[in-house]
């Protein structure tokens, strides 16, 4: 297990800023790239107003890091049902009284200002809730979960482009094995040591996983395409029954945003309509789709156990890594985060960020959908709201790992969890198949 080395608290102010502010340079990027209508229009009834997150960026950093860290009265107190996820669901939220967009940003403006003014003087330890800046991290992470969700929302805008980015490195599958065995044998999941792991990737403790192969890399569209042409929407074979009747009742027959013309797939991204890529990873898939694929393909989705161990198992050491490529934190030449580029990478890029037995692409490019469901690990305690993780847990959710090209580094690592319910496709998902050895 890898034990990180406790940080000085000038060190960890210089990564709460730098965290903060990254942060909070994209939600500017996504917000300001289109007008007050677009803002406050609801571009599809599973997501909010593009106003209504930047409002509650803010009002989550002033609960957590001015009432909550610096003991500070409410600014804003009569707005927080308004901004409480729980509260209303998405659909509704534009019924709400909710903040223009001048308002929105002076309100996440002023939180902000007055949030650095603590990160400058607060301790930051005493107590769990700052212990290594947590609480500072914690917004980190949230607000660009929040970008990655209103990203989500840019794709299911119509209209013309709004957003930009230099194309992703080139891949190549040549020469690199389909699939990769990965020895049984006990390892270290989850975390005790990540200073900012988020609950539900804790604690750390001992699986036991069989000998299993999986996908060198993410199953790609032209992979996909085959069991397409195949005819794996019309056959229930391939199907759960919850995922059939999906797929029948809403006429799927092809991954998200997908359509046949002239001959060709083509699909909308961004408000571009291009070809689809056939080296690319498939997106925009649900689970029922993912694992009609590995039905069809006579294998199956990776286990989240089977997923975490290909990620951060080292053979030689005996250890659990960081990330794939190691502990240091990912870089460009390893992994496809932080909007960097708008889409994922050809299949077989990354070199520099494989792992210690050759797969590559665990971290960035899609997120890939496992077969587990979410649920707690042992010794789980909620930390620190039962919300954040605790009231998702059980059989409704499947477990999705490893980020997408829409994902923060801050909140992506190889014992970060993500989880959604399995007949959601709006999100940058996709997956990779593996099957007993």
């Amino acid at each position: 297990m890898t034990e990180t080395p406790v940080a000085t608290d000038d060190v960890l102010r210089k990564r709460a800023l730098e965290a903060l502010t990254t942060a909070r340079a994209r939600t500017r990027l996504l917000t300001e790239c289109v007008d007050d209508r677009e803002l406050t229009a609801q571009h599809s009834p599973l997501m909010s107003p593009l106003v209504w997150d930047l409002a509650h960026i803010g009002n989550q950093e002033e609960q957590w890091l001015l009432r909550a860290v610096a003991g500070r009265d409410a600014i804003r107190p009569e707005i927080d049902s308004v901004y409480d996820a729980f509260e209303h669901p998405r659909a509704e939220r534009p019924t709400l009284p909710l903040l223009s967009p001048a308002e929105s940003r002076t309100y996440a403006s002023d939180i902000r200002g007055r949030v650095l003014d603590v990160l400058e003087a607060h301790p930051l330890h005493g107590s769990p809730l700052v212990d290594s800046a947590f609480a500072f991290g914690m917004i980190a992470q949230h607000e660009q979960q929040h970008d990655e969700t209103m990203l989500i929302t840019h794709q299911l805008r119509r209209g013309p482009a709004a957003l930009d980015a230099p194309e992703p490195p080139g891949g190549g599958t040549a020469g690199l094995p389909a699939e990769v065995l990965v020895p049984a044998g006990p390892f270290t999941m989850g975390t005790s040591a990540e200073p900012w792991a988020l609950d539900n990737e804790r604690p750390a403790h001992h699986r036991h996983v069989d000998a299993f192969l999986i996908d060198t890399t993410p199953v790609t569209n032209g992979a996909f395409q085959a069991f397409v042409a195949d005819g794996g929407y019309t056959d229930e074979r391939w199907w759960a029954p919850e995922g059939w009747d999906q797929i029948r009742r809403h006429d799927i027959g092809a991954p998200l945003f997908w359509r046949h013309e002239g001959g060709q797939w083509l699909r909308r991204r961004f408000g571009v309509t291009e070809p689809v890529p056939e080296d690319e990873p498939v997106l925009h898939v649900s689970w029922y789709e993912a694992d009609a694929y590995a039905r069809w393909a006579g294998r199956r989705l990776p286990t989240e156990a089977e997923w975490e161990k290909a990620a951060r198992h080292d053979p030689a050491s005996g250890r659990s890594r960081r990330y794939p490529w190691g502990d240091e934190d990912p870089t460009p030449e390893r992994a496809n985060l932080g909007q960097r580029h708008l889409r994922p990478a050809p299949a077989g890029a990354y070199p520099e960020g494989a792992s210690p037995l050759g797969v590559r692409q665990l971290i960035g490019d899609v997120w890939e959908w496992t077969s587990s469901d979410f649920l707690p690990y042992p010794g789980f305690a909620p930390f620190p709201y039962r919300e954040y993780s605790e009231v998702f847990f059980g059989p409704g959710h499947k477990v999705l790992r490893g980020g997408s090209f829409a994902v923060d580094a801050v909140a992506c690592r190889g014992t970060f969890r993500n989880w959604d319910l399995p007949v959601r496709r709006q999100i940058f998902s996709g997956f990779r198949t593996a099957r007993d050895a």
